[in-house]
């Protein structure tokens, strides 16, 4: 009988203990998942010559417009526009937003060859660009980071590049680093790889919310303790007509 009860009165205690670090975890949640999420950095490139966010923030009090024509290392812009809606193969609307000098880049300064650089997406050139800069933005020292837990969210789903390289004259433009250069996951992993990142690292298509989709599991990751730096963000390149073309026939274009 005394140690039916010894055991009862064990029981009974390791039921009150668990209880009670059950309740403590649940309020170690919510405060870490009410926790304020602080943006220390931040680092762009947008139409209309915008490359910093004091420029951006001056172009839209400015309610600046940044629609311009479609620059030559694009697509040949009097190829394929029509001023008649609708006509096959022709792109209704002679403006969008583009970025100038997409190809430009130095890729020594990223340890990148120049031969491997004629293959790498113009995306990835940018990611890599615009996260250096957000990370000096923020007071950040790369080096210092290097081989710390940071993490890379990027938001992606272009793949003109790819195309262009792979709808060429030739065959032997698809060398050993096409892969590499193009597909959304080396996007990411790139950039984690150039900065020394050992957190999470993906990218994420979710159409036109992918920056924002790439936030939010930053926000999360962080939350989760998962990473104690996140870079998010996203990029979007139209190099080539083809989704142009598929927008205007849809009447998706503004003339």
């Amino acid at each position: 009988m005394a140690e039916d009860n010894l055991s009862q009165r064990m029981a009974q205690f390791s039921a009150v203990k668990l209880a009670l670090l059950a309740e403590q975890l649940g309020q170690q949640r919510d405060i870490i998942q009410s926790e304020p999420i602080a943006v220390i950095g931040l680092g762009c490139r947008f139409p209309g010559g915008i490359d910093s966010p004091e420029r951006y923030w001056q172009a839209l009090l400015a309610g600046q417009d940044a629609m311009d024509e479609v620059p030559a290392d694009h697509w040949d812009h009097q190829r394929y526009y029509a001023v008649e809606p609708n006509r096959p193969g022709k792109i209704a609307s002679p403006l969008g937003g583009y970025l100038q000098g997409v190809y430009d880049f130095d890729p020594q300064f990223f340890g990148i060859s120049p031969r491997e650089a004629l293959s790498l997406d113009p995306q990835q050139r940018l990611l890599l660009e615009v996260a250096w800069e957000a990370l000096e933005h923020g007071g950040q020292s790369a080096e210092q980071l290097f081989g710390s837990a940071a993490g890379v969210f990027v938001g992606i789903g272009a793949y003109d590049h790819g195309l262009r390289l792979f709808g060429g004259d030739s065959d032997e433009a698809i060398d050993a680093y096409y892969g590499t250069g193009n597909a959304f996951s080396a996007a990411a992993g790139r950039l984690s790889y150039t900065l020394g990142f050992t957190g999470p690292s993906l990218a994420v298509d979710t159409a036109c919310s992918s920056s924002l989709t790439a936030v939010h599991l930053a926000c999360q990751s962080l939350k989760q303790r998962e990473c104690r730096l996140a870079v998010a963000g996203g990029v979007n390149l139209m190099l080539a007509p083809a989704l142009s073309i598929n927008f205007s026939q849809a009447n998706m274009l503004s003339p």
